[in-house]
This record gives structure tokens, sequence and C-alpha cells, in this order.
């Protein structure tokens, strides 16, 4: 067995003399938190790279979805997808809200567009469907089924930062877009995440929702909570955006190994990306499906080496124990047979090709 462990992600560093240099001046001011200069720079920094128009950042994303949900005065019924992490449907129950779950599509994982009108009812007040992968979903037609009944549409873009299709970055679908920014993400500000959203008139809530609901002057007009990105992980943000493209560009190379040796084979399917988009190569799923080895073997045979792996999306999230009473996850049976054979592969910027091709001698031996 190979001592060293080979992770399925490793978070993106900058430099390190590069983030001192950076959180330098936090020590001249002591302001840590706050949405301080750090935080706001990046606000800035990121407005300008997704080509949006309002950005509220957050300590994570799953808040950022929760507070955009509430200030949004959702209720009833969102339509969403069970395909997904935990914090997508977890953000729609703790506002009080009903999920409806849609089947996904069998080639690139997203929502199955063909099947969200059936899903809709007089309590119906938004669709959040789920980027997955780095995939988008397809978001004119659901412009066009939220445009006909009158419906919000939220993206859960936690895996789809700096996106685009068709030279459009991903934020500007929609009414409003969720990134996550967690350490796992290829950008990460350690812990992090944010909302971009059209409506100008929820700026003041979403800055309210993540400050206890205090406003600029003092008053207390919401009843917000606490979820302030700090400086620290600001800084951290500011220098990972500077070298963001040169990581997607590792990634790509090493996502292109990947496919290279395992393409054509057998009972192996990759998740298909179109070519309007423009990728983050945020993960490698390969769905094994009739191969010689069940998913589930090939996640053995690599953590036997020292190779971890992840079921990722697994299990779905209308099997959880705290879902499963409510929901059958045979109604949504591609989602369900997909999330069965489903294995993201090691990925990550400083991944070597010959820990690459050694993964890949592992599944095909």
């Amino acid at each position: 067995m190979n001592k060293n462990k080979i992770l399925v992600t490793q978070s993106s560093l900058p430099n390190f003399n590069e983030y001192c240099e950076e959180i330098r001046e936090i020590w001249d001011t002591h302001i840590l938190t706050n949405m301080g200069a750090k935080h706001q720079k990046l606000e800035k920094e990121l407005l300008k790279f997704l080509s949006v128009s309002n950005i509220t950042l957050f300590t994570n994303g799953h808040l950022a979805l929760e507070y955009i949900i509430e200030a949004m005065n959702l209720s009833g019924e969102i339509i969403t997808t069970p395909f997904t992490f935990a914090s997508t449907t977890h953000a729609i129950i703790r506002n009080g809200i009903t999920p409806v779950f849609c089947d996904i599509n069998s080639y690139d994982f997203t929502i199955d567009v063909k099947k969200i009108e059936n899903l809709i009812t007089e309590k119906t007040t938004a669709i959040l469907p789920v980027h997955v992968y780095g995939n988008l979903c397809d978001v004119e037609k659901i412009a066009s089924i939220a445009k006909k009944y009158n419906l919000k549409v939220i993206y859960d873009a936690a895996h789809a930062f700096g996106v685009e299709k068709k030279g459009v970055g991903v934020g500007n679908f929609g009414d409003a877009s969720m990134f996550s920014f967690h350490a796992t993400k290829v950008f990460n500000t350690i812990e992090g995440g944010a909302v971009v959203y059209k409506d100008d008139t929820l700026t003041e809530k979403m800055k309210a929702f993540k400050n206890f609901g205090i406003m600029d002057n003092g008053e207390i007009r919401y009843a917000g909570g606490n979820a302030k990105m700090n400086e620290f992980q600001a800084a951290m943000g500011l220098c990972n955006l500077k070298h963001l493209e040169t990581e997607i560009l590792k990634r790509k190379k090493i996502v292109e190994r990947y496919k290279e040796r395992l393409k054509d084979i057998e009972g192996i399917r990759f998740s298909k990306i179109s070519e309007e988009i423009k990728s983050n190569y945020a993960y490698f799923p390969i769905l094994l499906d009739g191969y010689k080895y069940t998913r589930d073997e090939i996640f053995e045979k690599l953590s036997k080496q020292n190779i971890f792996t992840r079921k990722y999306f697994y299990p779905l999230i209308s099997d959880f124990e705290c879902y499963r009473d409510n929901y059958d996850s045979r109604k949504t049976p591609i989602a369900k047979f997909v999330a069965d054979r489903i294995l993201t592969l090691p990925l990550y910027a400083s991944l070597e090709l010959d820990i690459v091709d050694r993964i890949c001698d592992i599944i095909l031996l």
C-alpha cells in the first residue's frame, strides 16, 4: 500500500508569503470582521469577475442560500432536485417551505426540464435547480417555464463558479445564484459563500440578514442571523482569485488525462459537457454502468491503495433519514440510478499526471 494518501480533493492555496502580505494590514487596523476593507474589496472584485450587478458575501454558501430564499419571501413549495448536496434541501426546509423533487436527466445529471411543469401547483413559488460538477442546467428552458408560471428561479451554483455559457457568466441566469467558496471548491475563501441577484431592492435585506438585522444607521429592522465573512476569509479569496484561471487550466489537463485513459471503456460513462459551456473542471465523475466492477468495488480497490474517491451525490436527499418518511426515491428513478453508480475521482490543481495514470490503471486492472 502507498503510504501517501491521495484525497478526492485538495484545497488550493496561494503562496504563503502572498497571503501573509495580504493580511498584514489586518494587524494595523485590528479589524477582523464586520465587513472590513478586505470584505469590501473582495465584493468589488467578484462583482467584476462574475459580471453581475449585486452580490452579498457570507460565511458559507448554505446561509447565503437560506437568506436569499427568505429575502424573496418565498413560501409553499419549491421545485428542486434530490441529486445534490444536503444544503440545497435543508435551506428550503429551514425556511418552512416544502421541497418538491424533480428527476434529473441522464446525460449531464442536472434537473430534467421536461418534468418540471408537471410538478407545478398553485403552491409553487420557485424553482431551485442545481448546476452539477460544473455543468449548467438548461437555463433557457427554465427561464421560459418560470416566466410562464410567474415563478422565481434561484440556482444552486456551488459547483459552477467561473463557468460561462456562450460567454455569459453563470451568475446572470435566473433571479439569483448561490456560490460556495468552501475549501474544497475551485475558488475558496477557506469557508465562505455568496449570492448574486438581479433585484437591487434585495441588497438591504441581504446585508442586514447576515448581521443580526442591523442596518447601517444601527436600527434593527429584521430578525437576522450572523453570517458575516471575516477578513481572513476575504483575504484568502483575494489571493485565490488572482490565480483562478491558472488553477482551472491545471484542472483541465487532469480531466483530459482521465478522459484519454478511460474513454471508450464499456461500462464507464462521463458526464456530458456542452460545447457551449466554458467549464471550471470542478469535479471528475464517472458513472459505472455495466462495467466489470461496480462503483462500490472501484471505491474499495482505490481506497486499499490509499486513494480516496467520493460517492457524490450519494445517497439521494430523498433517502436521507430525515426525509425518507416523506419522500420516495423511486419517484426520481434516473437520480436514483445515477446516485447508486456515480463516483468522483481525485481532482485538484496540484494532482500529478502520473498519479492520474495510477488511478486509471487500478480502475482498468
